[in-house]
């Protein structure tokens, strides 16, 4: 009996010793861990986010001021994010206060000026001419990082942007190329490009930020670009041009803050840093897509087949410039 209950001891250390050197295999990455590295999913999802605001940003802006929107939806930001951000930002803080002018010109161009600018805008435009000039962005975003860089464009991503680009002014002109000769451009219009202006510059700037975590990113250029603006707003006020926000306008305020300003800004600037700013760009074109997709879903719009063949050559655009075969060695 003796030499059976040492054996029994013997299998059941061995079983143990099995156990523990043979562990569970690893957990599968969460969705936020896998969503965090989709640089196509994270760019899409900005550009129907951004898409959905500005149709809603020619709804809201005729309750609130252009300046006062902005310092909402970036303070607001801002507080969001802060119980998440906080130990992030005061591990991060001698990082960005070395890079501080790096830092706070990314909070004026992509946040402050950018915003308060292209709201402005839309109160003196039409959405069909900012569409047109929207389309432009893949540009200036090569044009910046080409000046700055000397990044060049690639054959493939050319080509990808001007097939998306035909895309593009096949849905917004309804397949009537001819209808280009019959817009007017008006200042509403030069400040909607010069928005588009800052914003390129700001994506071409984004792959140099210094190395943080996004949490420490997003806050606190969010708070220096509503601390920018809080002098305007000032102005704004002394001038009676400030305004009540009413409650109707709360949830539409509450998708700004979410979903165009927190997760966009989150999933664009993540998309850059895994591709880079060129090969990200194209996904601009995608925001008159989900545009008009939203005008067939939402307002009863009839699909046509000028929306197919747009929808077809701007995916087909963004594909070609944006697949790995198409960056610079």
């Amino acid at each position: 009996m003796h030499v059976r209950d040492l054996s029994r001891g013997r299998e059941l250390r061995t079983t143990r010793s099995k156990i523990m050197t043979n562990p569970k295999p690893a957990p599968a990455l969460g969705p936020i861990r896998w969503l965090n590295n989709q640089p196509y999913l994270l760019l899409s999802l900005t550009s129907l986010f951004w898409a959905a605001n500005i149709v809603l940003a020619r709804h809201v802006g005729n309750h609130v001021p252009p300046i006062t929107l902005t310092t909402i939806r970036w303070f607001g930001v801002f507080l969001i994010l802060l119980p998440f951000a906080w130990p992030h930002l005061k591990r991060d803080w001698p990082t960005l206060r070395r890079h501080l002018p790096l830092m706070l010109l990314l909070s004026a161009i992509g946040f402050a000026f950018n915003n308060a600018i292209s709201y402005w805008a839309l109160q003196y435009t039409q959405a069909l001419n900012a569409l047109l000039i929207q389309s432009s962005g893949p540009l200036f975003v090569a044009l910046w990082s080409l000046i700055l860089f000397g990044v060049r464009l690639t054959g493939a991503q050319l080509a990808g942007i001007a097939i998306s680009l035909v895309g593009v002014l096949t849905i917004i002109l309804r397949g009537d190329f001819a209808a280009l000769a019959s817009i007017a451009f008006n200042k509403g219009d030069v400040m909607f490009a010069a928005s588009l202006v800052s914003f390129g510059l700001y994506s071409a700037l984004i792959p140099r930020r210094p190395v943080t975590h996004q949490l420490s990113l997003i806050s606190f250029t969010t708070c220096c670009g509503a601390l920018m603006l809080l002098p305007f707003l000032g102005l704004g006020i002394l001038h009676r041009r400030g305004v009540e926000v009413r409650s109707p306008d709360s949830g539409d305020i509450g998708y700004v803050l979410i979903f165009p300003s927190t997760l966009a800004y989150l999933f664009f600037n993540r998309g850059v840093a895994l591709i880079g700013p060129n090969r990200a760009a194209p996904f601009f074109h995608l925001v008159p897509v989900f545009g008009s997709a939203m005008a067939i879903l939402l307002l009863g719009e009839q699909p046509r087949l000028f929306h197919l063949v747009g929808y077809a050559l701007v995916l087909a655009g963004v594909v070609i410039a944006s697949r790995q075969g198409s960056a610079k060695a």
